[in-house]
């Protein structure tokens, strides 16, 4: 499934090697496009600042999300735990590149938890469009603590019938 402004669109795209991906290579305009999509959805009454974002996935679908408030305002969602969620809804994979926009369509650096769910999701090589430029993960979240880190002190990060990342 795609976003071209439709939820539902199945379109075949070739698989992205996630560790090889280039930024020259993504369609940064696609997936700008995409997250304008998303955040033109966005549910914000309460602080008047939508947000979207769209991220390329490894098998070369796009899936996007967007921000949804609530009045109690800390259990809000930001628009990347739409996104995941709509990547593990569709199939799962690899987050390879992800842009994420606010109403004036410029960049934006996703939160702390935000950039957690990106690195769990994607890992040290996803690449993010920041207001600064292109960045992998590893930059934008150095040090992250991730399934390996339970791995090492309980293997609690993996089940019986399932390999470490």
């Amino acid at each position: 499934m795609t976003q071209s402004g439709s939820v539902g669109d199945a379109v075949q795209k070739p698989t992205v090697d996630q560790d090889t991906v280039e930024a020259d290579t993504v369609d940064w305009d696609a997936l700008h496009a995409a997250a304008v999509v998303a955040m033109r959805a966005a549910y914000c009454p309460y602080s008047g600042f939508p947000v979207g974002v769209a991220g390329l996935v490894d098998d070369g679908r796009i899936v996007s999300g967007c921000n949804v408030e609530n009045a109690s305002y800390g259990v809000g969602l930001c628009a990347e735990c739409g996104m995941v969620s709509q990547l593990h809804l569709t199939g799962g994979g690899r987050l390879v590149a992800v842009y994420c926009i606010g109403a004036d369509g410029q960049a934006l650096m996703p939160c702390g938890r935000c950039r957690q769910l990106l690195w769990e999701n994607g890992g040290a090589t996803c690449l993010l469009m920041t207001p600064k430029g292109i960045l992998p993960m590893s930059e934008v979240l150095p040090q992250a603590f991730g399934r390996d880190d339970l791995d090492k002190v309980s293997g609690a990060g993996t089940t019986s019938d399932e390999e470490p990342l």
